[in-house]
């Protein structure tokens, strides 16, 4: 059932702009694995074989402290209405701080959303399908916006004091780099 691509074609891609929700794995080779659920409208397709999410302040900074280290990554799609599919994009990516001097091009992809910390510029090596036909249909209610109004209460100082105090270290105790790379 399951099929492999060396890009994504054009089904893929109007897949990926249809879905709400995307999961992103990351691990060092001696790191807890972590899965992140990301929304938001994040997520670009750049070509076949790129694509870019932008990351906003969360609890952790689990998949910028990976990468730094091991840049590969697997984003997984998934669909929750319609025909069943399961979609993953594995490959390499690279982190994006507000610092760095592409930044303003790729954040210009993107829909601004409060609390912006980095953006995970990903060239694709292996996109694949299976069946998906185990997950359950969910309905789609809408975006939950407390992130993005607390980011927006914590204005631009807020939010980097919190990139100080709790988004420096993975919990394995990798640095990130957020403050350095920041600007």
């Amino acid at each position: 059932m399951g099929k492999r691509y060396t890009e994504l074609s054009d089904k893929h891609m109007q897949f990926i702009r249809e879905q709400k929700l995307f999961f992103v794995g990351t691990a060092t080779a001696d790191s807890r694995v972590n899965i992140s659920p990301k929304g938001m409208d994040s997520f670009k397709v750049l070509g076949p074989a790129r694509v870019a999410w932008l990351n906003v302040t969360g609890s952790g900074n689990e998949t910028a402290a990976h990468v730094r280290i091991a840049p590969r990554m697997t984003i997984m799609f998934c669909a929750f209405v319609g025909s069943p599919l399961i979609l993953r994009l594995y490959g390499n990516a690279r982190v994006v701080h507000p610092g760095d001097a592409d930044w303003l091009d790729l954040f210009g992809k993107f829909r601004p959303l409060p609390g912006a910390r980095q953006i995970f510029d990903v060239e694709i090596d292996l996109v694949q399908t299976s069946c998906g036909m185990a997950v359950p249909f969910f309905d789609y209610a809408g975006e939950r916006e407390q992130l993005s109004d607390w980011a927006e209460k914590q204005g631009e100082d807020g939010i980097r004091r919190y990139w100080h105090d709790k988004n420096q270290l993975s919990i394995d105790g990798l640095p990130t780099y957020i403050v350095e790379k920041s600007g």
